[in-house]
């Protein structure tokens, strides 16, 4: 059983239920601020592995965090990740609302550490939605793709790229990248940019902090 010392209290989770209802509300006008939460311009404009894996997206962000501990004390909660792992280190609570059952470690989960190409990384108790493992670079690059198809055409592939650059000794920016295309729609459109996008933009800026909380309070001890 996963541990529950970092997990939000029910007010922090209303909290961050509101902050996805604005989001989805103000978008248009917050877009161009929440696709970069925390990138400088260089991060923003510098070429990750796993880019080429969705050469023109229709949707793009590149988000990050300072985290004060090295790549390779941070890894390990990249690893672990997923539904049935780690968790997400985000808002349990509101991703369990609608079934996704994830249960969020505050601890480095020794079964969960043999991550491999091939690898599915799920979200919910089924498969989909889902990642599989691209590429893993072990204390450096984690990429995550997940590919939808579409019967009546193109699929939609989504791809989370997880970087990890040291900037000096013992401090480390998370770069997290995602990148999405999809067939050109009504429908496709509703769905990833009016929705998805600014629900993605929450639940991915508590991830980074929750990853950090983490990897700081495990690296004092």
């Amino acid at each position: 059983m996963a541990d529950t010392g970092f997990n939000l209290s029910i007010f922090e989770e209303f909290l961050g239920a509101a902050a996805i209802a604005a989001s989805i509300v103000t978008s248009p006008l917050l877009r161009p601020w929440y696709r970069k939460w925390g990138a400088s311009d260089a991060e923003v404009g510098m070429s990750l592995p796993g880019d080429e894996l969705v050469p023109d997206p229709r949707l793009e962000s590149t988000r990050a965090i300072t985290i004060q501990a090295p790549a390779s004390v941070i890894w390990p909660w990249l690893v672990q990740m997923g539904q049935g792992r780690g968790g997400l280190y985000s808002y349990q609570r509101l991703e369990n609302l609608i079934g996704c059952d994830i249960h969020n470690a505050d601890r480095i989960i020794s079964e969960h550490q043999n991550l491999k190409v091939g690898d599915r990384v799920r979200l919910t108790p089924q498969d989909n939605p889902s990642f599989d493992v691209a590429t893993i670079v072990p204390d450096s690059t984690l990429i995550l793709r997940g590919d939808i198809p579409n019967p009546q055409g193109k699929p939609t592939t989504w791809i989370w790229i997880f970087y990890l650059n040291p900037i000096q000794e013992g401090t480390t920016r998370l770069i997290l990248r995602s990148r999405l295309d999809y067939a050109s729609s009504f429908g496709n459109t509703l769905m990833w940019r009016v929705f998805t996008d600014p629900i993605a933009f929450n639940m991915e800026r508590q991830m980074l902090q929750g990853i950090k909380a983490r990897v700081e309070a495990s690296a004092s001890n």
